[in-house]
């Protein structure tokens, strides 16, 4: 079973991204920063916030979509806002999104904020709104039940330091896996967290019985490089049972967004 966690950037590097997802399709794929534009068939929109400026590919829901077929697809909002063509404004919905591959049958499901509620009326002041997906689904091969938790965690202009609020969606995010978690389940909770090694937000989930396996196992980052940034992790993986991990891998080339893909197989 190969789960993949990616922060798609808003799938500015979306033809790069496609190919790497199609050319060896996951069995789950966790995507975070996910662009929805039902209304408007362009490729291309803009997002502005003062002088922030960046491109979105309108519809990078159903792009991925098209370049997985064999999955179920399930969009989570986090807040509706517009993005821009030209001077027109047009409605865009920003989330995150999960992808199974349809041999396994989804038997359970949980979807919640982890920090804030739907923003309806804009993508909204920062620290913005968050949420996160999980699935429960059967693994004929293995014969056992797994749960995938994923969210992308606020983001503070101040930085990636622990903050009563980071802890909160720490805890929400832990109480979502569990919700959706039965006992004998192996479970996995991954995102982008936002957040540095040794950091409050991965202790609360090591207390909890997660193995996290990014710093474990020597990786220096989870950027690739087009984060232009200071601070080179915001990307993790943890599972409950370290016994079941086969291999894990950071991918740093091919390039798909500023983040690098997280790949676990069991």
């Amino acid at each position: 079973m190969k789960i993949v966690c990616l922060n798609g950037w808003g799938g500015k590097l979306h033809e790069a991204l496609v190919s790497y997802v199609r050319s060896s399709p996951p069995d789950i794929l966790c995507l975070q920063e996910v662009v929805h534009s039902p209304s408007s068939e362009k490729d291309w929109l803009t997002y502005r916030d003062g002088d922030h400026v960046l491109q979105q590919r309108a519809n990078f829901f159903r792009d991925v979509s098209n370049a997985l077929p064999d999955h179920v697809a399930v969009f989570c909002p986090a807040a509706q806002g517009v993005l821009w063509d030209g001077e027109q404004s047009i409605p865009s919905q920003w989330g995150l999104a999960t992808f199974v591959h349809r041999s396994m049958p989804v038997i359970g499901q949980v979807q919640d904020f982890v920090h804030k509620d739907y923003s309806a009326d804009g993508f909204g002041d920062h620290p913005r709104s968050r949420c996160a997906h999980g699935v429960r689904v059967f693994d004929y091969v293995s014969n056992r039940m797994v749960s995938v938790t994923h969210m992308h965690g606020l983001r503070d202009l101040n930085g990636k330091m622990d903050t009563p609020e980071r802890a909160e969606q720490a805890h929400k995010l832990l109480d979502l896996s569990r919700r959706v978690s039965g006992p004998q389940d192996v479970v996995v909770v991954c995102g982008d967290f936002n957040v540095e090694p040794g950091s409050e937000t991965l202790r609360i989930l090591a207390e909890a019985g997660f193995c996290e396996l990014v710093t474990v196992r020597g990786f220096g980052s989870t950027r690739s490089t087009h984060y232009k940034k200071p601070g080179r992790f915001a990307d993790y993986m943890l599972v409950n049972r370290e016994e079941v991990v086969s291999s894990f891998d950071v991918i740093y080339d091919p390039e798909v967004s500023d983040h690098c893909p997280l790949v676990l197989e069991m």
